[in-house]
């Protein structure tokens, strides 16, 4: 089923996404896989949550990191080209902007949680922590573009914001 969703996003971008500037993008989709790459270095054995494939290609897509990879390749490259690349300039409709894609994650994350058992929270982790989590990033993710430094304080701020709420333990790091 993870093959179907980069799929859907693959085809999303080629029709909406804006390639002719991808390299304005870059270091935005660095910054990206930057955070979900310490994601899994910190919380290797400490999950809050973690992708699992039980329909489709359970072969091939047999563990969180390796579903996780292929996330970090495909959708998170489309989902800059198409985010960055249609960014609004009016304040509201960035708002708006944003929230459709706070939305768009959530929803998805949403499905495979209660129906499609391909994601599963852990630690206290629930999809209202995910829209948080969504609503961060997204705002951040655009931040980046013109403030990257602004944009590193926001996340490690926000890593330590959630390790302290989610009591992580410091056993995790050895």
């Amino acid at each position: 089923m993870h093959f179907f969703y980069n799929l859907l996003f693959i085809m999303a971008t080629i029709k909406w996404g804006d390639w002719k500037n991808w390299r304005n993008y870059y270091p935005t989709y660095l910054f990206f896989i930057a955070g979900d790459l310490l994601k899994n270095a910190l919380l290797h054995d400490y999950k809050l949550w973690s992708y699992k494939e039980t329909i489709f290609g359970s072969n091939i897509l047999y563990g969180h990191l390796i579903i996780d990879i292929m996330i970090m390749l495909l959708v998170y490259s489309s989902t800059l080209l198409i985010f960055l690349g249609n960014f609004p300039r009016n304040r509201i409709k960035q708002i708006l902007w944003i929230l459709l894609w706070v939305f768009l994650y959530s929803l998805i994350e949403f499905i495979n949680v209660k129906y499609l058992n391909l994601f599963e929270h852990h630690h206290g982790w629930n999809i209202g922590w995910s829209v948080v989590f969504n609503i961060v990033m997204f705002t951040t993710l655009r931040i980046h573009v013109n403030r990257p430094l602004l944009a590193w304080l926001i996340s490690i701020l926000f890593i330590a914001l959630l390790w302290n709420i989610f009591d992580i333990p410091k056993e995790v790091l050895k």
